[in-house]
């Protein structure tokens, strides 16, 4: 393993632990979301209301409703049946979430249930506005005082519970404003501790043709917090105990039960320390990504240059004139060589070496003037020689050459 990987593998993990034992000792904050669920156990859950509901309604079968509408649990109960035309099932429909879950088609069945003789119990802050509008209700809050309410809770029955009771964690100040004295009736209050004589309606019973729905205003009465609190879970029995006996029908199916995410990494975003570790090893790897990809490349393999062939031929012929003592013939040819360099590169004839040759050479050069009148000497000599030339002929031509040409 490279050494550079292991210092980043050290680093990530020694800042994982310091996240860990720095966490630690933190005190876990408390989730205070509204989700109403049957399986959260923190505070505005309904864990525990789930767990004591047959305590609560003793002798009454509950039956949940958590996979499907309302609509399609109450339509697939009726018998359409010409001669029939009623439910399969009798008893009350119950409901408790911070908001309205139910939609429209199911609000309308939810009516079509209660008039054949059934109940329906809705416990939330925010009702459906059909129903509402169908019961001539209003609901109102009262914001303005939200922050100096110390709100108290009764039943308007003092046989069935005449004490009152301080519940704040999650309550509203959600109440009903207008009803139909003429056939609501009251049930249950709410006011201000500090103000006795002010009371408003927050728990009501309204028939509908041959059957009546329940309304209360806060459901967080019936959450884990305020059943597990002193003496709060005698409120929620109370209010309970105006349900008729008979069969419950649970619906359980709340909208923060469709937000929870099906992740496998669901737990691990739910507690910090694990959150941040995650976090913390994408920005380490991502990190680790990018320096490699600037620092390790593919490598580039290395091309050898073409060989010059025409340079060995040279190199080859050149070897074998001299193995064979051939000196004559090499010094021709370096004699041609330098000479077409000449016509080349400085555009001079070089038919006739004389003084003018070796004056213009010297201009356009900047050589030696006796450098070049000594090659120009050996150049005519060896031309008007007819014996042949000695290995140090060769030499000091070539020299002569070379320092002209370099």
């Amino acid at each position: 393993m490279d050494k550079n990987i292991k210092i980043y593998i050290a680093i990530l993990v020694f800042v994982l632990a310091l996240t860990l034992i720095a966490d630690r000792d933190q005190a876990k904050p408390i989730d205070w979301s509204p989700t109403y669920s049957v399986n959260d156990k923190i505070p505005l859950g309904l864990y525990v209301f789930d767990k004591e509901i047959h305590g609560v309604l003793k002798h009454q079968k509950v039956e949940k409703i958590a996979t499907v509408t309302p609509y399609e649990f109450l339509d697939s109960k009726y018998d359409d049946d010409t001669l029939v035309e009623n439910y399969k099932i009798k008893g009350t429909f119950l409901n408790i979430s911070e908001a309205s879950t139910i939609d429209d088609q199911s609000v309308t069945e939810l009516f079509y249930f209660v008039s054949h003789g059934n109940n329906a119990f809705l416990s939330m802050k925010d009702f459906p506005k059909q129903l509402l509008d169908s019961l001539k209700i209003e609901c109102n809050s009262d914001f303005q005082n939200a922050h100096n309410y110390t709100t108290q809770f009764w039943l308007a029955n003092k046989k069935v519970n005449p004490k009152k009771y301080t519940l704040t964690e999650g309550m509203g100040d959600i109440y009903f404003s207008k009803i139909d004295t003429l056939k609501t009736i009251v049930l249950g209050y709410q006011g201000n501790k500090n103000q006795p004589k002010q009371k408003d309606i927050n728990f009501i019973k309204v028939p509908y043709k041959n059957g009546y729905f329940y309304l209360h205003t806060q459901p967080a009465a019936f959450t884990n917090f305020h059943l597990l609190k002193a003496d709060h879970a005698q409120y929620a029995e109370s209010v309970l105990s105006y349900l008729p006996k008979g069969d419950v029908f649970w619906y359980t199916k709340a909208i923060n039960d469709e937000r929870i995410s099906q992740s496998p990494l669901r737990y691990i975003f739910s507690q910090p320390a694990l959150k941040w570790a995650w976090y913390l090893s994408l920005i380490g790897i991502l990190i680790f990504i990018i320096f490699n990809a600037k620092r390790k490349q593919r490598i580039v393999p290395i091309l050898k240059p073409l060989p010059n062939l025409t340079v060995d031929f040279t190199k080859t012929i050149g070897n074998l004139y001299y193995q064979e003592g051939d000196h004559d013939n090499i010094i021709d040819k370096k004699i041609i060589y330098f000479l077409e360099r000449i016509r080349n590169e400085y555009l001079m004839d070089t038919t006739k070496l004389d003084d003018d040759f070796i004056k213009k050479l010297h201009y356009k050069t900047g050589k030696s003037e006796t450098d070049i009148q000594e090659l120009v000497f050996l150049i005519n000599e060896h031309r008007k020689s007819y014996h042949g030339s000695l290995e140090e002929d060769l030499i000091r031509i070539n020299n002569a050459i070379e320092k002209i040409l370099n």
